[in-house]
Formats: C-alpha cells, sequence, structure tokens
C-alpha cells in the first residue's frame, strides 16, 4: 500500500527561455543616447524604452538597432547599458507637484517616466559588457532628436527632422548576467563614437509591438533626457514630436527563472499480500482478508474477531479460536477439602463458646 510522505522542503529553481523584443526598426525616428559630458553639443543624452518581466530573469545577451553617420559604424569607443525602473522609483516626488500629472518646473510629467537615479549600469570599459557591431548599411529615420532637447515651456520642438547613415545592429553579452526581479524597467543602451561630434542616434520600432515583437501591456513610449534635464525625463512624442508614440528596437535574451510547485515525495510502506488461497483458521495472518474467516485477531485466523476486552485468538491450545485470557479458579485437592473443614470448624466452635458466655 502507497502512503504519501510530507512535501519535499527543498525545491530546485527551473531556468526556461526567456526572450523579449520591440521588433525591427520602423524608421519613424531615431533619438540620441550617449555618454558623455554634462554640457554642450556632445553632453550625455539618454533614451529609454521599457520592458516588462513577470518572472525573476537572469539576462545574459541583448540587442539593439541605431543610425550613425556614414563610415563610422566601426568606431564604436564604449558601450553602456543601464536600467532604470519606472517613476517615483529612485526618485524625489517631492519636487514634482505631485498627482495626478507629477510635474515639475522643467517638465509636463513625470507619470510613466524613467526613475531619478539609474538603478543599474553596465558599462563595456568596466569590462561588464562585450559587444559587436554590425553595419546593415544606408538607411534613413523620418526625424529625430539630439539636441533639441529643452525644458518647457519650449519642450515641443517637432523634433531634429530627418537623418541618414548606417544602420548598425549592436550585440550585447553581459558579464555577469543581468539578474533582474520581476518587475516594470526602461533600458537605455548609450554609445560612444571614437570622435565625440559623431553621435549614435537609437531607431525606433512600431508602436503597439507587431511580430516578430513581443506585445505586452502596459507598453509605455521612449522617454530621453540630456544632462542639462536631469533628473527629469520627456516624453519622445508626447512632448518634443508633439503628437504620436514611439517604441525603440532592441531586444533581451537570457532565463527566466521561476519555482515550481513542491512535488510531494512518494514512499512505500510494507503493504501484507493477499493471495489467491485464504488462510485457514489458526494460521498466520495480517488482515482479515487474508483468513478464509474472515477475522485476523492476535495475528492469526480467528474464528471471530475476538475484540472484547481480555479475548485472545493465539493462546495455546486455542489457536485460532477466540478465548478469554482471565485466570481460572484454582481446584482443591482431597487434602485440601478436608483442612479446609477443619478450618471451618474450628471457626464454627469459637463462635459458639463465646455464644455460651454471653449468657
Amino acid at each position: 500500500m502507497l502512503g504519501l510522505a510530507v512535501l519535499a522542503a527543498a525545491v530546485q529553481a527551473v531556468a526556461v527561455p526567456f526572450t523579449f523584443s520591440t521588433g525591427d526598426p520602423d524608421g519613424k525616428i531615431a533619438t540620441a543616447s550617449r555618454p558623455g559630458p554634462g554640457t554642450g553639443v556632445n553632453q550625455e543624452t539618454e533614451t529609454g524604452d521599457d520592458f516588462l518581466l513577470v518572472d525573476d530573469v537572469s539576462i545574459t545577451q541583448g540587442s539593439f538597432f541605431g543610425l550613425v553617420p556614414t563610415g563610422t559604424a566601426m568606431t564604436f569607443s564604449d558601450v553602456h547599458v543601464e536600467i532604470y525602473r519606472v517613476f517615483p522609483s529612485e526618485s524625489d516626488v517631492t519636487r514634482t507637484s505631485g498627482p495626478p500629472t507629477f510635474s515639475t518646473t522643467q517638465v509636463p510629467t513625470r507619470v510613466n517616466s524613467p526613475s531619478d537615479i539609474v538603478f543599474d549600469d553596465l558599462d563595456s570599459g568596466a569590462g561588464k559588457i562585450s559587444f559587436s557591431v554590425t553595419n546593415l548599411g544606408t538607411f534613413t529615420a523620418a526625424n529625430s532628436v539630439d539636441l533639441g532637447i529643452h525644458p518647457k515651456p519650449g519642450q515641443t520642438t517637432g523634433g531634429d527632422g530627418a537623418v541618414s547613415g548606417d544602420e548598425v545592429q549592436v550585440d550585447v553579452t553581459f558579464t555577469p548576467a543581468l539578474m533582474l526581479s520581476a518587475g516594470h524597467y526602461f533600458f537605455v543602451p548609450q554609445v560612444l563614437l571614437t570622435t565625440a561630434d559623431d553621435h549614435f542616434l537609437w531607431l525606433s520600432a512600431p508602436k503597439p509591438i507587431v511580430p516578430p515583437g513581443t506585445p505586452f501591456n502596459p507598453d509605455l513610449q521612449s522617454w530621453i533626457r540630456n544632462a542639462a534635464l536631469e533628473p527629469d525625463w520627456l516624453r519622445v512624442g508626447t512632448d518634443i514630436v508633439g503628437s504620436g508614440t514611439f517604441n525603440a528596437a532592441f531586444s533581451l535574451q537570457g532565463d527566466t527563472v521561476a519555482t515550481p510547485t513542491a512535488t510531494p515525495t512518494v514512499t512505500t510502506t510494507a503493504t501484507p499480500t493477499v493471495t489467491g488461497t485464504p488462510v485457514p483458521q489458526g494460521g498466520a495472518c495480517a488482515i482479515p482478508a487474508q483468513c478464509a474467516t474472515g477475522f485476523c485477531a492476535s495475528g492469526v485466523c480467528c474464528d471471530t474477531a475476538c475484540t472484547a476486552p481480555l479475548e485472545q485468538c493465539n493462546l495455546p491450545g486455542h489457536g485460532g479460536t477466540c478465548a478469554g485470557t482471565a485466570a481460572p479458579s484454582p481446584a482443591l485437592t482431597p487434602w485440601g477439602l478436608v483442612a479446609a473443614a477443619l478450618v471451618l470448624a474450628g471457626i464454627a466452635a469459637v463462635a459458639l463458646r463465646r455464644r455460651t458466655r454471653s449468657r
């Protein structure tokens, strides 16, 4: 007979392949994203687009598509990948107007923007990223945002206009893997070219996401800021272009780490075998089904259930027959009877003498 033991206490994590993509570039817009100084035309600029994790994930690789000036595809000197969480995480809410817009003196809203401060920053210069670049040929984006990033009220410029150059695919490997818990994040790649005046622009992807992308909800639009606007962010479409919303072209790969439901451990306990030939009365048994009589008591096949107090079915000379275990009254020998009679006679004589004296 099988019995279930307690659930196993230790459950090993199971790794499941994870992939995410916003899809291929759609040519609508290209936005600046580069490390750099705090001021000037080459100042640091960040573009972020979001992704959603429903489980803890170990991200090992990623890709993103960009546009660089013609002939500069092989002049990458540094690549960063930053991860931000969604506002108000890592943010100073007290510097905003509060709900519902959370506006500041610089931007109309911070709702659904990246946070003030970076959550994680991986840099090829520090050995946390290795990268390779593939030149995909000439490409044109219908609009761009690079130098035209301004605080309100002058934030809406319509964009910097169409731009052409070499389309590049940048493949990155994270060393060690980028570990992220389930949550909503922004992916912010930055590329520095050998010549600081040559700017990398991140290409947009369809919004809403379409195959071969990975649709999810809510899919937030791309945001951008430069060093002068920090810690605030502007929406690429709504705030700067003045219409539309955009995604940015990137993908991530790794492993989803999930904890499965605990699986019970099954153990086997000794179970008597019920054979085809019934055990006769008085034979050894473990369960009633083994016995021809239908009763198993005291380890033998019994004539009855034999469940009353002081009853057993395995008494010497009575195997298989239920009998009481109480000791019988002792039998007296002839000499015992004589002795008993004398004792009784003596007691009677003493009682008679006492009665005579009392008269």
